[in-house]
């Protein structure tokens, strides 16, 4: 077979029951059909249970939705590949939920894919995001101004546990798995049109109105004219940053424990821990940050906020090490009784040895 496309098989084992995300598109089409030869190889065969999965979103225009659904079926009867079909409604969710229309889509695949393993059919879903995905997400994510976490892009395995679908059953494990992060556009390309195998264009793909279209189609090719290897390079910062941040939640669960303290202290010794529902409190000691590093307590204060379910921005963060005496900012004070209110209902707010962090 000519030009085999290259993909990970690395958490892909015999015997799984993978189910590959196909809209339609050049991308999905590619790693499905990569699959399907790989599995039915005579040598070094994948040996897996192979189908597939398609999302009818209810966006845009039905004909051409109807029309991505009928070429994905005939894709998977002429190869004979089992497919499951999710018809949703899209843009009713995202009103509902006050998401973008990008978001609500998005969730509504993954609690598809969540539902297929959920019920056993399979054990992991294998979506078509490529190198060039990846280099589009770290930039989006840079420009929104992400930490070491949202640099780290597109992992290549995403854990997923899901309630069975009987309650006598055990709770399902399985995967996420993304094998062409290392794949370019040009290669799945290259390896279609070897095969004679058309694939559909998505006409929202060109709508500059999302995000990710005006990174694709404007801000990607300036940014080739300064280093025509920029997707790589952003695709390897990836990967740095899922490195680093790795090493980093291991740091942080090792030390945690002994810098967080429960609910507030109490006259004679002790902690208050209220019990009312969704209420919390969590307390760092400031001579514990002052003995560790600026990375460390930066990680620290936004790790206690994420227990109580907080993102902190790095202005939030900064505003807390202001007030723990870190940092310096005009408008947070640096003394016992201080208090700062947070995005989301956070409340910060300074004793003479720590700080407390409480839901409004």
């Amino acid at each position: 077979m000519p030009n085999a496309l290259p993909f990970s098989r690395e958490n892909i084992r015999p015997g799984d029951r993978i189910c590959v995300a196909i809209s339609g598109g050049a991308d999905s089409v590619a790693l499905l059909l990569a699959l399907q030869e790989a599995n039915t190889a005579v040598r070094d065969s994948l040996g897996v249970g192979l189908s597939a999965a398609h999302v009818h979103h209810g966006i845009r225009d039905a004909a051409e939705s109807d029309a991505d659904l009928a070429f994905v079926r005939n894709l998977c009867l002429e190869h004979d590949i089992p497919l499951h079909i999710h018809h949703a409604d899209v843009p009713a969710r995202a009103a509902e939920n006050r998401e973008t229309i990008e978001e609500a889509a998005r969730e509504t695949r993954y609690a598809f894919f969540r539902n297929l393993i959920a019920s056993g059919h399979v054990d992991s879903v294998l979506t078509a995001h490529t190198l060039d995905d990846q280099a589009e997400t770290v930039l989006m994510k840079l420009l929104r101004g992400a930490w070491t976490e949202g640099l780290s892009g597109i992992h290549p395995v995403v854990p997923v546990e899901v309630s069975a679908s009987s309650t006598q059953s055990p709770a399902r494990t399985g995967k996420i798995l993304r094998p062409m992060l290392s794949t370019t556009r040009a290669q799945i390309e290259s390896f279609l049109k070897a095969r004679n195998q058309p694939w559909q264009t998505d006409s929202t793909n060109s709508d500059t109105t999302y995000t990710r279209n005006r990174i694709r189609h404007e801000l990607m090719p300036q940014l080739r004219t300064f280093n025509p290897s920029i997707d790589q390079s952003l695709a390897n910062l990836a990967e740095l940053a899922r490195e680093e941040e790795s090493r980093w939640q291991a740091e942080l669960a090792r030390i945690l424990p002994q810098v967080l303290l429960p609910g507030k202290p109490v006259r004679g010794g002790g902690r208050s821990v209220a019990t009312a529902p969704g209420s919390a409190t969590i307390s760092i000691e400031i001579d514990r940050l002052r003995s560790l590093d600026p990375a460390l307590r930066r990680r620290i204060l936004r790790a206690a906020a994420r227990q109580l379910g907080f993102r902190l921005s790095f202005d939030e963060t900064t505003r807390l090490l202001a007030m723990a005496g870190f940092a310096t900012l005009p408008t947070v004070a640096a003394r016992s009784g201080a208090s700062v209110h947070l995005a989301q209902g956070l409340r910060a707010q300074r004793s003479a040895r720590e700080i407390q962090l409480s839901r409004e």
